[in-house]
Formats: structure tokens, sequence, C-alpha cells
């Protein structure tokens, strides 16, 4: 006989096809290998000692502090350690219970059977001539040429934008905005493009937006989360998909200081709120995009923070976009310029798909298919 430890990181399916279990098997298996770890902030002491007794009795674990056993303290953190079967075990059995335990149950169930989409890479390109990364600025039918080049190295969308969002930048009139756009627009609808692939406007200017989306474009991509009803309205018009993105600030004075009180849950409330204002504009479910908004309004410690947790916003039931290409966050870990940022661009993107984004926003197409599907061949293979 001989043993071989598997790592957490493979593919469960096809691990069960190997050794043959059968299909309804495989169901129940999988949830027992996923193992998942949440940190519960505030719970109330007793609630904390229920829940620690269910989970033993099911096989899971909670960690709590010494003083829950003593209740000095009305309020304690957790830390809640169990595999799917567990959790939805769980789900039922704090139903049941007092002291906000019937809460945690609804909040848990949330994460259980969470969705996996494909992976999907958005090449950047720009057609104003501020943008913080000076290869991705282009114009007209160099543009277009640009935007074949991505399409060959396995891009799945192009994103197209006209007005430079990086730190401190200004924002220009809608109509300077369009005039900006309108060239490479207009040679990606005379050449068809948009049957071939799927364009995104990054706007939130509605004359932009609504010019595009009548010429085969498909995506709204708004980094104010639609805080414009118009664009939501637009948006819902003509069936297109939308990028709801977190920004604490605007792109001026973002990056002053960002601080919060609860980084994660205020970003959770925060894409709460706007998903359901996409909803009640008539924007379907398979329409949502959720951005957790790398670098807009975030430090590193923020930034690194949601690229590690960026699982949680899985609850949703939405696709992520993660979009730190060539971002000033790798400068602060390892001083370089913009021109050598893209080694770490791979790093912070191979991490975002293993822990839930299935949209990569990038500049450098080819590189990030070879690196995905590199990492995608590691996690398929097998004993």
């Amino acid at each position: 006989m001989k043993i071989i430890k598997l790592s957490n990181d493979i593919d469960k399916d096809r691990l069960l096809k190997h050794i043959g279990s059968t299909k309804a098997g495989s169901e129940i298996m999988k949830d027992k290998m996923n193992l998942n770890f949440f940190y519960l902030k505030d719970i109330r002491t007793p609630a904390a000692n229920i829940l620690k007794q269910d989970a033993l009795s099911i096989g899971a674990e909670v960690v709590v502090p010494k003083a829950a056993a003593s209740c000095e303290s009305r309020f304690v953190d957790a830390l809640l350690i169990a595999n799917d079967t567990q959790l939805k075990i769980l789900h039922k059995k704090e139903k049941l219970q007092p002291f906000g335990l019937k809460k945690l149950a609804d909040n848990l169930f949330d994460f259980i059977d969470t969705l996996d989409f494909k992976t999907k890479i958005m090449g950047v390109i720009n057609a104003n001539e501020d943008s913080f990364y000076e290869g991705s600025r282009f114009k007209g039918k160099e543009a277009i040429k640009k935007i074949e080049q991505m399409m060959l190295g396995g891009a799945d969308i192009i994103d197209i934008g006209g007005v430079s969002s990086r730190p401190g930048s200004k924002s220009v009139d809608e109509e300077e905005e369009f005039l900006r756009i309108k060239p490479i627009v207009d040679e990606i609808y005379a050449a068809k493009l948009y049957e071939k692939i799927r364009f995104s406007l990054d706007s939130y200017s509605v004359k932009s937006l609504r010019y595009a989306l009548e010429r085969g474009f498909e995506i709204v991509n708004d980094i104010t989360g639609l805080k414009n009803d118009e664009v939501a309205k637009i948006a819902a018009k003509f069936g297109a998909s939308v990028v709801i993105m977190h920004m604490k600030g605007t792109p001026e004075n973002m990056q002053k200081n960002p601080s919060y009180e609860d980084l994660i849950p205020e970003i959770e409330e925060f894409f709460s709120k706007r998903v359901q204002k996409a909803k009640s504009f008539g924007i379907k479910d398979k329409d949502i995009i959720l951005d957790v908004g790398i670098g807009f309004g975030k430090s590193l410690k923020h930034n690194l923070l949601l690229i590690k947790h960026l699982g949680h916003f899985k609850k949703f039931g939405y696709e992520l976009l993660v979009g730190a290409s060539r971002k000033s966050m790798i400068d602060m870990i390892v001083k370089s310029p913009v021109e050598q940022r893209l080694p770490g661009t791979l790093s912070i993107h191979l991490k975002a798909v293993q822990n839930g984004a299935s949209i990569i926003r990038c500049h450098d197409v080819k590189e990030h298919f070879q690196a995905l599907r590199v990492q995608e061949a590691i996690y398929q293979a097998l004993v």
C-alpha cells in the first residue's frame, strides 16, 4: 500500500471520477471535501457556546476565547471550521436556537453551494492619453489592431475606456469622453467585431453608454456602481450586463488615507444595496457582475485582504471581476515602475482566480491566457 498526500486545491470532480465514485456518491463526497473557515465577529457569548456544542456534535469545530466559557464578556469573536455537509446541518440546527443564531443560520446558508463560473479574460483599451499605463492607450485603427491581437491572444471581453480613473485624476465632461470613445466604437461596429467577442464600456456617461450599446456593446463597466439611476435604466433597456464596482470616494480623492471600520462587511453592504437597485430597474441576475475595486479607495492592506478573502463575495451568486493590472499596490510591495509590474500582476490575478474571481481585467492578455491555462492544468492534475 502507498499513501500520497494530496493538495486541497484539486479538481474534486475529476478526482472522484478517477477513483470510480458514482455520480450520486461524488455529490455527497464533494461537500465533505471542502473545508470552510468563518470568522464570527461580536457573537453573543451564549450563542458562541451553543454553536460550539452543536458543531462538535457533528464533527465540526468552533474556536472561542477562554472568556466564553465563563461568560466574562457579553460578546466574543469565534472561528467556525466546517465542511459543506456540516454547514448544511448547522444551518438547520441554528435556525431553532436563540441569541441571534437564527440570523447566523440564514447568513451561513448564503455560503452553501455557491456557483463556479468559467474564467474569462477582459482586455483593456484606453482611448485617453492620461491613463496610468502608456501601453494601454490606443486610437482609431491602432485600437482595432490591438483588439484583434487580444482576441488572438485569448481575450473573452474587451473593455474600452475614455476617462482615466487613476488616483488623483479629474473627471472630464460627457462630450469630451464621447469624442474619445466614438472613433473606436465606430471602428468596432464597422468591422463587426462585436459578433466575434463581447465588448464592455468603462463608463458612467449615459451618452457614451447609449452610443456603445446601440453598436453591439454588451457590458456596462461602471466604477460608481450604478450610482446614477440613468445608467441602470439604459443598461436594463438594452439587456446589458453591468459591472458594479465598489469605490470609496472619487478618483480625485479616493487614495487620501482610505479607512474602514470593517472592510469586508462594509463592501458587502454596498453590494447588497446596489444589487437591489439594479434589480429594481429590471437588470437580471445573470447580468450582474461584482468588482471589489482594487485600488479604488483602498490601502495596500485593504487590497491584500480583499484578494485573500475574495471568496466571501461568492455568497451573492454573481461573477466576480478583479482588475489589479500593473497597479501601484505592486510597487508598494516591491518597488517597480508600471512597465515592470507584469509578474506582480500575474501573481495577484492567479490568486484571485483561486479565490473565486471569474473575470480578470488586464492589459497583458496573452501572458494572462498562458498563466491561467497552466494554473488550470495544475489544478486538474491527478495522482
